[in-house]
C-alpha cells in the first residue's frame, strides 16, 4: 500500500534540514576558522614584510596546518570523550590565535600612523609584525600566570534592607566557574579552598560549572571542595557546562562531599533571631539537555518561603535575573561570564548577558552580583579579566 504524500514528504524533508544544518554549521566553523587564523596569517606572514621565499612558505605552511587541525582538536578535545591532551591544544591554541587576531586587527591602527609618517614597507609591516608579535608574547605569558594562579579575594558589601539585624554582617563566600578540566588543577583547587577558609564564612555558595568532564574524571580536582568549613552552609547549583558533563552525578558527587544541592529549591539559615532564605535553580539550558527533572523553576525553588523574608538566590547566569525580579528576590549570586576571560571578548559577552561582572540593582528590590569566575574556561588566559574569590558582607538596612 503507498504513502500519503504527505508523509512521504515530511519524511525526505526531514533528512534534507539535517543536511542543510550540517552544511550551514560547516560554513560558519570554516569562516571562523580562516579568519582567527588567516588575519594574523596576513600580518605576520604576508602583508609587506616581504620575507625571503623560505619564510614565507615555512609560514604560510604552519597557519595552515594550525587551521586544519584547530577543529579537529577541539571536536576531539571537547567532544562526548572528553579527550584530554586533544583538549589542552585545542584550548591553548584557540587562546593564542584569539589574542593574535586581535592585535593584528588593531595593528592596522599601527599601520596607518606609520603610511602618514611615510615609512614604507617592508620596514612599515615588520614594525608592525614585531610590535603585534611582542604584545601577543607578553600579553599570554601574563595572561597564563593570571589564569593558574589562586584566585584573588574580592570584597563587596551588599546592603538588604529587609535583611533583619541579626544577620547583619553575615560573611558570604562566592565560587564558580571552577571548570575543573584537561589541566590538571588538584594544587590549585586546595589552594582556593584553603583561601576560602580563611576568609570564616557563614555561607559558601558554589554557582556552577564545576568541571568539564565527569566526576569520575575530575574526582580528584573537586576533592577539596569537600573539606570547605561555613558556619551555615555550603550549597550549589548547576552551570550550563554541568548538563555537558552528566549534570544529575555532579549533584549527587557534591552532596557526597557535603554540600546542599539548590536544584529548584530553598532552604532557611538562621542567626540571632533573624532568618534568610537562600534558594537556587537550575541553569536556564537544564530544560533542554534531557536530563530527566532538570529546568529552570524559581516557583518551586521559592515554594513555601515565607513572603516577609529576605531571599537570596543562587543561578549560574546573570540572563536569569527576571525569574528573580518577578519572585521578589533581595540578591542574586551569579557567575558565567568569566568577566569575558580575554579581552575583548567581554563584547561578545555583552551580547547574551545583562551584566558583565559586579554589583548592580535591577527593579525596586533586586540586587544581582556577579562573578568574574574561580577559574577558567577553555584558554589557559586571562588577560584584564582577573579571576576572584568573592567574599559579600550582608548589611541590614
Amino acid at each position: 500500500m503507498s504513502q500519503p504524500a504527505s508523509v512521504g514528504e515530511a519524511v525526505e524533508t526531514e533528512p534534507r534540514r539535517r543536511r542543510g544544518r550540517v552544511v550551514r554549521f560547516g560554513l560558519i566553523v570554516t569562516a571562523v576558522v580562516l579568519l582567527l587564523f588567516g588575519v594574523p596569517w596576513w600580518t605576520l606572514v604576508w602583508s609587506g614584510n616581504r620575507w625571503p621565499g623560505a619564510v614565507l612558505a615555512a609560514g604560510t605552511a604552519l597557519f595552515a596546518v594550525l587551521a586544519a587541525a584547530f577543529p579537529v582538536l577541539m571536536f576531539s578535545g571537547h567532544g562526548r570523550h572528553h579527550r584530554d591532551a586533544a583538549a589542552r591544544l585545542a584550548d591553548t591554541l584557540l587562546g593564542v590565535v584569539w589574542v593574535l587576531f586581535v592585535w593584528s586587527l588593531l595593528g592596522g591602527v599601527l599601520r596607518l600612523g606609520l603610511a602618514v609618517a611615510g615609512v614604507a614597507d617592508p620596514v612599515r609591516s615588520r614594525i608592525v609584525t614585531a610590535t603585534v608579535a611582542l604584545i601577543a608574547l607578553v600579553l599570554l605569558l601574563w595572561g597564563y600566570a593570571e589564569a593558574m594562579r589562586v584566585s584573588r579575594v574580592r570584597r563587596v558589601e551588599v546592603t538588604i534592607p529587609r535583611l533583619g539585624p541579626g544577620l547583619d554582617g553575615l560573611r558570604i563566600v562566592l565560587l564558580t566557574d571552577t571548570h575543573y578540566g584537561p589541566i590538571d588543577r588538584a594544587r590549585w583547587s586546595r589552594g582556593v579552598v584553603d583561601v576560602v577558609n580563611s576568609l570564616e564564612p557563614d555561607i559558601v555558595a558554589h554557582t556552577g560549572d564545576i568541571a568539564d568532564g565527569e566526576v569520575a574524571q575530575r574526582r580528584e580536582q573537586a576533592a577539596p571542595l569537600g573539606d570547605v568549613r561555613a558556619r551555615l552552609a555550603r550549597v550549589y547549583v548547576t552551570g550550563n557546562h554541568e548538563y555537558f558533563s552528566g549534570a544529575q552525578r555532579w549533584v549527587e558527587h557534591m552532596a557526597s562531599l557535603g554540600w546542599e544541592a539548590l536544584h529548584n529549591r530553598h532552604l532557611v539559615v538562621s542567626r540571632g533571631g533573624s532568618d534568610l532564605i537562600v534558594a537556587g535553580v537550575d541553569d536556564r539550558t537544564a530544560a533542554g539537555s534531557g536530563v530527566p527533572g532538570h529546568h529552570m523553576d524559581h516557583e518551586a525553588a521559592l515554594r513555601g518561603a515565607d513572603p516577609d523574608l529576605p531571599v537570596l538566590l543562587l543561578a549560574h547566569q546573570p540572563q536569569q535575573l527576571a525569574g528573580a525580579v518577578a519572585h521578589g528576590v533581595d540578591l542574586q549570586l551569579s557567575g558565567h561570564t568569566h568577566g569575558g576571560q580575554i579581552w575583548p571578548f567581554h563584547y561578545l559577552v555583552r551580547l547574551d548577558q545583562p551584566v558583565l561582572q559586579g554589583l548592580s540593582r535591577h527593579g525596586e528590590r533586586t540586587q544581582l552580583y556577579t562573578s568574574r569566575g574561580t577559574g577558567f574556561w577553555g584558554p589557559p588566559f586571562r588577560i584584564f579579566a582577573p579571576s576572584e574569590i568573592t567574599l559579600l558582607t550582608l548589611r541590614s538596612g
